[in-house]
């Protein structure tokens, strides 16, 4: 029951609220034991808060709700490929694994040759077309 592309659908949702805020939709849930520990979206329109990523938003939180900044056992389930600022926050996490659904060949961490903790496991392509729909459709209907 508890799959990959059942926490990407969770995280999917997050994204639609994003979505209705009219921010950029990117939504993210962080598990622990197969307990979902955070859940956020992308902030930065209502925040004013350029750093207000769904990831910040989920680390935070994660580090808050286990009492240490360390999100050792965790899994963070994304939208979509972080950029090179929350990939750095998650290298410092030391999260175990990151999900992502949809790659982010122009700002995402990947491309630009930056790894995570070295013992961070890293699953891409998760409803890839699901999340990377939802981004691209949003862009769209801006222009």
């Amino acid at each position: 029951m508890f799959t990959d592309e059942y926490f990407i659908k969770l995280a999917l949702q997050e994204a639609e609220y994003a979505l209705e805020k009219d921010e950029v939709p990117v939504g993210c849930i962080v598990v622990f034991k197969d307990r979902i520990i955070a859940r956020s979206h992308n902030l930065t329109e209502t925040l004013n808060d350029v750093t207000a990523h769904a990831e910040m938003q989920a680390i935070t939180s994660a580090a808050h709700f286990l009492g240490g900044k360390y999100l050792q056992n965790c899994t963070m389930y994304i939208t979509l490929e972080p950029c090179v600022m929350c990939a750095g926050a998650l290298a410092w996490s030391q999260i175990s694994k990151v999900v992502i659904g949809a790659r982010d060949e122009h700002r995402g961490f990947m491309g630009k040759n930056i790894s995570l903790h070295p013992k961070t496991e890293i699953v891409t392509g998760i409803m890839e077309n699901e999340c990377s729909t939802i981004v691209k459709n949003f862009f769209k209907n801006k222009r």
